[in-house]
């Protein structure tokens, strides 16, 4: 998995968004299974002050301790999850996107393996799931949101697996990852048609 992410995002070049906002990075983790590989979610805790219950990779605000975003991105796995950041084979960061609470946002994509245990830290998170990436690629999504950002309205999906729905800044990083590895062609530009 680690190859194939590598080889797909060697000549990937992320949109840097030139914002002097509060940063903060997330890992987007993929299980290291090549013929079956899954993205890891959390559901955050309906007790946090922003994004109260909603689905979102791990990952949280920059330190000031934080050498890079990489980094931070790994401490907030580990604190979230319990992924101890030597499990984590970072590969590249993917295109930075804002939060509506004005933070700046950079993913990183990360290879983990599919079998280390995973535990959500109950202040932080609800629970965590896994999604295999072949879901997202058949694009059943439920719906379409149009959201509007810097004077354009993107077309956002929101898919959902069991009951879980992932939606907003988590689907435009879901689909950013898609598009640049697996060439998906989700465009949130246009609607989709039928929409």
């Amino acid at each position: 998995m680690r190859d194939l992410l590598t080889k797909r995002l060697s000549g990937y070049v992320p949109r840097l968004l030139t914002l002097d906002y509060p940063e903060a990075a997330v890992l987007v983790p993929v299980t290291d299974n090549h013929e079956n590989p899954e993205i890891i979610f959390t559901l955050r805790s309906a007790n946090l002050n922003t994004h109260r219950g909603q689905v979102s990779f791990p990952g949280g605000r920059r330190d000031p301790e934080d050498h890079s975003l990489g980094e931070t991105a790994l401490r907030e796995t580990h604190e979230e999850i319990g992924l101890p950041p030597e499990q984590v084979q970072l590969i590249a960061p993917l295109s930075q996107v804002m939060s509506l609470h004005q933070i700046l946002v950079t993913p990183y994509v990360g290879v983990i393996p599919g079998d280390h245990p995973l535990t959500a830290n109950p202040a932080e998170i609800e629970s965590i799931f896994r999604v295999p990436v072949e879901f997202f690629l058949e694009d059943n999504r439920e719906r379409t949101d149009p959201l509007n950002f810097l004077n354009n309205t993107f077309y956002v999906p929101c898919y959902r697996w069991e009951r879980y729905q992932i939606w907003g800044l988590s689907a435009v990083v879901l689909v950013d990852f898609l598009n640049a590895v697996y060439d998906a062609g989700i465009d949130l530009l246009e609607p989709p048609r039928g929409d």
